[in-house]
């Protein structure tokens, strides 16, 4: 699908006061910067790509998102996406097992849905700042200022939507950057787009040693293809992906057929490492963290996609209170920590639980097997991973 240049200002033409400043133009991002436009605020958001672009991504996204994408705006009766009623996973040999997914969802990929969500905030009103790198924020006196290398904007509350792991959480030296490196800390994923006779209806997890890559169709008859590994895996691969791939995915036999038989759609993949699933705060220095900023959400969890738009949803509904001199700063930043985590936490346990599961040999061999011989485990497991429409 193709789209027209990215719209953007320069930043001397743009004012330098705003209501709220967005770090980050996913879709948490994008989603917040909406919702508060259409409520009459003025809004600034801070994106260092140009759209449209690919991002390290599922593209998959469960059910619960399809009503309140809907109501943004994204026009679902145009774009024909595949709908995905179905889950199956095999273990490090291959060997299969399938589940009913009740909830479902649909795939599309982030090129497609990030610029379309992009092209909606642009037409209502809200400031977007494509190709901008934020350096630093700093909160005075009951004021957030914004740092643009020399040029500074000023907001009353920041959103940060800055992904997995961003220069800002590194100069702000948040917890799970200075922790000492371990197992959830030190992960790799990879992505491409492939075009491969996929079942539209089926998303599919395949283990191999430590890790697990999932396949699931989206527009266009095309085929997004994505694994998360552990650094040790490129490691001992002589950091070659290529390598990698050869030597521990394709032990699975299905990866290997996939591999060498899919038409692969980008010159080379798309990589992004140093990933950490280690627990996150949901403020920091006052700036609410709302999806990936706020606690990473693991592939196993049904899907994070969905998860970042509601938790930009939750964080709004906070900061509107607020904004309307409702509720104190403190109030907000306590009301949104704690419904952050009364709709994600049990959740986000259940998706590491899932997670520690996968990519072993025998654990998750095991594993599978019991999960397909007790259907209503399954279904219970698969429940927790998958919210409410929001």
């Amino acid at each position: 699908m193709g789209f027209p240049a990215p719209y953007c200002m320069e930043l001397s033409m743009k004012p330098t006061n705003y209501d709220i400043g967005i770090i980050g133009g996913g879709l948490a991002g994008l989603t917040c910067s909406i919702l508060a436009a259409r409520a009459g605020y003025k809004v600034a958001l801070f994106e260092k790509e140009a759209y449209p672009f690919h991002r390290v991504c599922g593209e998959y996204i469960s059910m619960e998102s399809y009503d309140f994408l809907e109501h943004l705006g994204i026009p679902f009766a145009q774009l024909n996406l595949p709908v995905i009623n179905n889950l199956t996973v095999s273990d490090i040999k291959g060997t299969t097992f399938n589940f009913s997914l009740p909830l479902g969802g649909f795939g599309v990929s982030r090129y497609t849905l990030d610029h379309l969500l992009y092209e909606i905030a642009i037409s209502i009103g809200v400031q977007i700042f494509t190709k901008t790198r934020v350096t630093d924020t700093h909160f005075v006196v009951d004021e957030h200022h914004i740092m643009l290398g020399s040029q500074r904007i000023s907001s009353k509350i920041i959103v940060a939507c800055y992904g997995k792991r961003s220069n800002l959480d590194i100069s702000s030296k948040r917890n799970f950057i200075t922790q000492k490196s371990d197992k959830l800390s030190n992960y790799i994923g990879v992505k491409y787009h492939i075009r491969y006779p996929h079942a539209s209806a089926n998303i599919s997890l395949h283990n191999f040693n430590n890790g697990y890559c999932g396949i699931s169709a989206i527009e266009e008859n095309k085929c997004c293809l994505c694994y998360l590994t552990n650094a040790d895996n490129l490691q001992k691969s002589g950091n070659s992906i290529a390598r990698m791939e050869q030597e521990i995915l394709f032990k699975n036999p299905i990866l290997k057929d996939i591999f060498t038989s899919a038409e692969f759609l980008y010159d080379k993949p798309l990589t992004i490492s140093q990933i950490s699933f280690n627990t996150k705060t949901c403020i920091e220095n006052h700036a609410l963290m709302v999806g990936d900023a706020a606690g990473l959400i693991t592939p196993l969890c049904g899907n994070g996609m969905s998860m970042a738009m509601h938790s930009a949803k939750i964080a709004f509904k906070n900061i509107d209170q607020f904004l309307h001199h409702k509720i104190s700063r403190e109030a907000m930043e306590d009301g949104y920590t704690k419904q952050w985590n009364k709709t994600f936490h049990k959740r986000l346990l259940t998706g590491r639980m899932v997670q520690r599961l996968f990519g072993n040999d025998v654990a998750t061999s095991l594993f599978l097997k019991t999960m397909h011989a007790i259907p209503p485990l399954s279904r219970k497991i698969i429940s927790m991973t998958h919210g409410k429409s929001f």
